[in-house]
């Protein structure tokens, strides 16, 4: 069984609520065992296993979003797989991702569930991926967007970091203030503050938890934070 070593590993919430009903034909009886009446209050520690689960889920709602799976999206969610879990792991997910695929996704639930466990840098890390699964194709369709924006929503993400994130796969003339949160009118304190925060907030320590893998996907969203702080820098003149 592709899960085998996950499950072994021992998923914790992932088990349960709506991404444990999504997951139950793999991991057959165990689901049926499990207290689900526990999902409501659990504070389970969130493991390596339950986020690549809920990545899987998620992903598998993105590329679904516009009707037609295509190559590019899907190539892109192989290689992040490979590059960011190694290649056992991948083919353990990618194989899942077939099975989640054919699944009716209650995008709503998943989204509150995962909003329940995960922290909020590691939540800002699946909204910067699930950004790319849908650019990776050359187009960012506006039902690609609303349906990030809804699991942003549902998931406890501020419109503020939903823009912010999104911003970064919009090249706008003021995308580096989005990126920082912020409007053309922001002193340059405001732009300081902001930065200072976002660098705390989004800063890759915050996920390595989840390993090191992950830990460097979120290494991509940091440097794009810097990259439009060094931008206002150079055109408002300060330093």
């Amino acid at each position: 069984m592709g899960l085998g070593k996950w499950i072994a590993g021992g998923l914790g919430w992932a088990f349960l609520g709506p991404i444990g009903g999504i997951i139950g034909f793999l991991v057959g009886s165990a689901i049926e065992k499990s207290d689900t009446t526990e999902y409501a209050g659990s504070k389970r520690t969130t493991t390596k296993g339950d986020f690549v689960v809920s990545l899987v889920v998620l992903t598998a709602a993105v590329l679904k979003a516009d009707g037609v799976v295509k190559k590019g999206e899907l190539d892109y969610v192989k290689k992040f797989f490979l590059q960011q879990f190694g290649k056992d792991t991948a083919a353990d997910a990618i194989r899942m991702l077939r099975d989640v695929l054919k699944q009716n996704i209650p995008v709503d639930d998943v989204a509150r569930q995962v909003g329940m466990h995960l922290d909020h840098s590691s939540k800002l890390q699946f909204l910067h991926y699930l950004f790319g699964i849908a650019q990776s194709d050359g187009e960012l369709l506006k039902v690609e967007v609303d349906l990030i924006e809804n699991i942003s929503r549902r998931m406890g993400i501020s419109n503020s970091a939903f823009n912010s994130i999104k911003s970064m796969f919009y090249k706008e003339t003021d995308s580096a203030y989005k990126i920082l949160g912020l409007t053309k009118q922001a002193s340059v304190d405001d732009i300081k503050k902001a930065y200072r925060k976002m660098a705390v907030e989004y800063h890759p320590d915050k996920v390595a938890y989840l390993g090191e893998d992950v830990q460097k996907a979120a290494k991509e969203k940091f440097q794009r934070i810097n990259e439009a702080y060094e931008t206002l820098k150079k055109e408002r003149g300060f330093s």
